[in-house]
């Protein structure tokens, strides 16, 4: 069975992922993280690198360089509003019919910086990367807390 056959609702067809950070550093500190991680600090859940860069601009690419004009595209920023918003439009690393919308929101709290994280998606996605999906973004979201609180105590 191939995944436009299995589809017969749209729960089938999305992902939806939410995820709220508590980082024991200030707000700028946190983004700055932010960005470094999913940039040239990303790394594969085996801590493998895979540096990416990010165009922190409206419509900037989010993408990997592999060299010699080679690479993936992962999205385009969408919005952008520093230190508080970072919205991304765009594939990510599934390269099959879909769209995809991620959405960073940090605000200041007691103590430091609450990150709402949020992946939407609809599309051909195979199952197993729908199940791929939350491990990852927990696994990136955990490093940006970590870099951002290292940072803090510098």
């Amino acid at each position: 069975m191939t995944a436009a056959t299995a589809a017969a609702r749209i729960e089938d067809l999305t992902v939806n992922i939410t995820e709220e950070i508590h980082v024991k550093a200030p707000l700028d500190v946190t983004f700055e993280a932010l960005l470094e991680q999913i940039g040239p600090s990303m790394t594969q859940s085996d801590n493998k690198p895979m540096p990416m860069k990010v165009e922190a601009w409206p419509g900037g690419r989010w993408y990997r360089d592999l060299g010699d004009g080679n690479g993936h595209l992962w999205a385009h920023v969408q919005a952008i509003k520093k230190p508080m918003l970072l919205e991304f439009y765009g594939p990510l690393m599934m390269s099959y019919p879909v769209a995809s919308n991620v959405q960073y929101r940090l605000s200041e709290e007691d103590g430091g910086t609450l990150i709402k994280f949020h992946h939407t998606a609809i599309g051909l996605i195979p199952e197993d990367h729908k199940a791929g999906f939350k491990v990852g973004w927990s696994y990136i979201n955990a490093h940006t807390k970590e870099r951002a609180e290292a940072k803090r105590s510098q």
